[in-house]
Formats: structure tokens, sequence, C-alpha cells
């Protein structure tokens, strides 16, 4: 079997799509494109083979596995079995030591892709099973080393019920045994794989429905959307997506949201010419800090630093000026209200520290001069400069419009209360909801999380997963928001910016940087050093511009 070497790159990002358009893909692959079921079913299982085979090797290097197939009666079941007699095939299982266990046994006349698929299992001498067959399913199944979750797809509709239910709640009482035992070592429990997305999970699921929690999931693409709801995306574990079963073009025909790391968005962030000089990197005004949040203005504007500004000022009150002048480094630390804090633009003229971007709100607090400063910069994001509001300031935003250029970056709580809700719905499905409010504020809104969310105006709608616990601390949202205003403002000197396109480089840039970290806690000055090394090497030529 031929595996694509780890780290291919993507010609192009992911698409991320509803069970909706999945099965309106379905019918336009059958009808125009004599893709039946029956193609669609092997190509799937083959590629979900495969892509188990890259991602977990360590598997199939001893003895062979011994693998449990749960199945329902769609085509997730027949997916899984499919993938299970394609790693026997290719002689890397014995069939000996292979079970499927369904749900059901298909009637004799049923000719679809499941019962074909069961039909083949059993011809190679694998043991089928039907659920109420097992006297004891959870030691039946602990004694598989993988279990291959093929239970239900994305025909679901509804909470699990039924056998279903029994399953995926078998499969949770192994993963949380394991989960809560104190001996060290490996896990001794069966590792988990979920066809295309976890059991029980679909486009509605919410919190406490039952939903099985996987190790890994093969994503079948187009990947579907409900993989990445902030409640849903631990239960997904490992995603891994598998292409090669629709044809590009027919995808692409499809409305969805796009999935993007740090490998494809640096690529669309025009990098740094060599005869470059400090302004043309683009000139970055922090507003920031206040009396016992002196942090989190010099985080944000150390992260500008380390996402490529050529030159950052940062603007703080008289009372916190000394502190963080003091430990400035290459950063203008202007005191409010004085000379220097007043930028005048002359059209035809070079102004040396006229911003091509703003920033405005980390460790800033509410005192009354905050809404007049937030107006004044306002006025300065309808004349075309980039405006990034990140904490205290996106309160500011809620009863505002803006005019295409700026960009707010709340968090969950922050996110609720500019669009009018309760976190929880904001955290069931925040596609939909970030559309509506992007298109309402005329901005580009950055959901913070453990997945991050990119939604603009026009409706583009982008998705980088995070996952990173090391992310999980005070510090890491200035620095984000550091890393727009960065990149907001070279992409503004180059006459190319596009609040969406910055949002999505900064959010991936700050999860590369998180992944790159490894399992240890870091200050977030650290992880702005780490930023800088990634950045640079993306962006950077080999040759050193002038200053």
């Amino acid at each position: 079997m031929t595996i694509p070497p780890r780290g291919t790159p993507r010609a192009s990002p992911v698409k991320l799509v509803t069970a909706k358009t999945a099965h309106a893909l379905d019918a336009e692959a059958s009808s125009s494109w004599g893709l039946n079921p029956f193609a669609l079913v092997e190509a799937a299982g083959r590629g979900c083979a495969a892509a188990l085979l890259q991602s977990s090797p360590a598997f199939f290097q001893g003895p062979p596995p011994r693998m449990l197939v749960l199945a329902g009666s769609g085509n997730n079941g027949a997916d899984a079995m499919v993938m299970l007699r394609t790693l026997l095939m290719n002689g890397l299982e014995e069939a000996s030591f292979q079970t499927v266990v369904l749900n059901r046994f298909p009637d004799e006349e049923d000719r679809s892709p499941h019962a074909e698929a069961l039909r083949s299992l059993s011809k190679l001498g694998v043991s089928i099973l039907t659920w109420k067959q097992l006297k004891d399913p959870q030691q039946f199944l602990g004694q598989r080393d993988i279990i291959i979750d093929g239970i239900t797809g994305t025909g679901l509709t509804g909470p699990l019920r039924g056998t279903a239910a029994a399953m995926v709640q078998t499969v949770n009482a192994l993963t949380h045994a394991d989960d809560t035992h104190d001996s060290p070592g490996p896990p001794r429990r069966p590792w988990v794989v979920s066809i295309d997305l976890p059991s029980g999970n679909f486009d509605c699921w919410e919190q406490p429905m039952l939903i099985l929690k996987a190790d890994l999931s093969l994503a079948i693409e187009p990947v579907k959307a409900a993989l990445y709801n902030p409640p849903a995306r631990p239960y997904g574990g490992t995603i891994v997506p598998v292409g090669g079963i629709f044809p590009h073009a027919l995808i692409n025909t499809f409305e969805g949201a796009e999935l993007l790391s740090w490998d494809q968005a640096q690529y669309r962030i025009p990098p740094i010419k060599p005869d470059t000089y400090k302004h043309q990197r683009g000139v970055v005004e922090i507003h920031a800090g206040a009396p016992g949040s002196t942090g989190a203005a010099r985080i944000a504007a150390v992260g500008a630093q380390a996402a490529g500004a050529g030159l950052v000022r940062l603007i703080v009150d008289t009372a916190i000026y000394p502190i963080l002048a003091a430990s400035a480094g290459g950063v203008m630390v202007v005191p409010a209200g004085s000379a220097e804090d007043s930028v005048v633009y002359t059209p035809g003229k070079e102004t040396r520290f006229y911003p091509d971007a703003l920033l405005l709100g980390p460790g800033w607090g509410k005192t009354p001069d905050r809404t007049m400063l937030f107006h004044r910069a306002l006025v300065r994001e309808w004349e075309g400069i980039p405006l990034i509001l990140d904490a205290e300031a996106i309160s500011l935003a809620k009863d505002g419009v803006f005019h295409g250029n700026a960009i707010l970056t709340p968090h969950p709580g922050e996110c609720a209360a500019l669009a009018g809700v309760s976190v929880e719905t904001v955290l069931a499905n925040p596609g939909p909801l970030l559309r509506k409010l992007a298109q309402e504020k005329q901005a580009v809104i950055l959901f913070k999380g453990h997945v991050l969310f990119i939604a603009c105006q026009d409706g583009r709608l982008g998705v980088v997963d995070g996952m990173v616990p090391v992310l999980a601390a005070g510090g890491a949202g200035d620095l984000l928001a550091g890393f727009c205003a960065a990149i907001a403002a070279r992409m503004k000197r180059s006459s190319c910016f596009d609040g969406y396109t910055c949002a999505l480089a900064a959010a991936a840039l700050l999860i590369e940087t998180g992944r790159s970290i490894g399992n240890r806690f870091i200050d977030p000055l650290g992880l702005a050093e780490k930023a800088a090394s990634i950045a640079g090497a993306a962006w950077l030529s080999s040759l050193c511009g002038s200053v």
C-alpha cells in the first residue's frame, strides 16, 4: 500500500462542511460523477487504512494488533469494514485475530455496501457477532488493541439510543477506567479510532448528549464541521483528514469553512524583501495597560515585534509609564497625552510615527477616557487604518459598526456579551453565529479558545485547530493581539490588508508557537521569543534588509 510521506504539503486547505452539505455532495457524486455508494465506501475504507498506517505505524511494527470493528448499519460501518479488509488484504492483519460486532445482521437479500463488506470479511475468516451475543461487552472489548468506531455517522440527527448508545457507553467506560488509574506506563485499554467523526457527534450535538471519546478520528474529506465545535472537539482526539474519496473539483462547488494550519497560513502573508527598512515593515501603535496590568501591555508590544513589526509605539497612562519605559527594549513607550502621543498625518509626506495599524485594549481597564480613544481610533479605521480590539476595548464595540478594517479578538465570554447571547450558545456551534456577528459589525471576529474561529464580514469562515494547553495562561491573548497588529501593519504598508487573512495567520502562528514548546510551562515572553523564530523563518529573506 502506498502511503504519502509525512509532512507532504497540501495544495489547498481542508474544507469543513455540515452534514446536510455532505449528503448533498454524496448525491452529486453519484448523479454527476459516476461515483456510486460502493465506489465511495471502497475509497473511504482504503483511505482510512492508509491514514491509520501513516498516523499510527507503531501498532503495525510487531505482532498484528487485535482489532474490533463496531459497525452500525450505515456507510460508516461499511467504511470501517472495508478499512479492516484492506489491512487484511495487504498482510498487515490476521483474520483470526479480528472481530466485527454489529448492531444487527443485514437481511439475506441486502446488497448494500455495508452488507457486501460484511460478506467479504466473513469469507476471509473474520469473526462476526452481534452486540446481543456478547455476554460481557466491556471485558470483550477490553481485550482488543484497537477498536474501530463505525457505529454512527453524518446520518445521525438526534441523541444516541438503543444498541448504538450501549456500544458507545461501553467504549467510554474503558477509556474512563484507564484515565483514572494510578499505575505508570502506557495505556492498558484499547486505542479507539473513529471513522469520519466520533459516534454521537452531529451538527446539533450539545452537552450532555452521549458521544464516543476517540483517540484518533479519521475524518473523511470534506471534513465535518461538527468535529471542531468547541464542546465536541476534545472527543475527536487527534484528527487526521482523509482525502482522495471525492474529487476536489466537486468538493469546491460546495460551501464550507476552511481549516488551516501554520504550514498553509504563512504563505498568505507576503514575505519581507531584502531591501526593506523598518517603516516598510509597518508602524504599530498600541494603547494598553493600566495600574496592575502592565504585563499585558508589554506582552502585546513584544508580540508585535515577534510577528515582524518594524516599529512599535506603546501609548500608556502616565502612572505606569516609568514601569514600562524601564523594561521597553526596542519598544517606544510614550506617556498618554504627551506631545509625543499626538502624531498627525500629512498627505504626501512621510510621517515617521503615523501608525499603519492600531491595537487597543490589552490590560486597558475601563476608565472614562477609553471611550474617547476608541472613537478616535474608529475615525482612523474609517480612513483605512487597520484596528485591532482586544480585552476591555471589545466591550466598547457592542453598539458600534466598523468599516471593514477592524479585527475583534473576543474570548467566549466577551463574544457572548458582544452578541447578546449566552456563553453556551456561542460555544455550541460558533460558525453561524460568528458569521452573523461579523456581518453586523462589518469587522473580522477572531474567536479565541481551544479551537480558534475567524469570521469575516464577507462570509468567509476559517478554523485553526488548537488543543494546546500550554496557551491556557494569562498573556496568550495579548500576544495574539500583538501578532494581529504587526501582520496588519505590514499588509497595510504593502497595500494588501485583508483582516481575515491577517487574523488567520496570527491565530495559526500562536498555535504553531504553542505546539513548538512541547510539554513545559512557559512565560508569555518566552512564547514571543519562540514565535519570532517561527515567523522569521517564514517571512524573512536570507539576506538582511537595511534599517
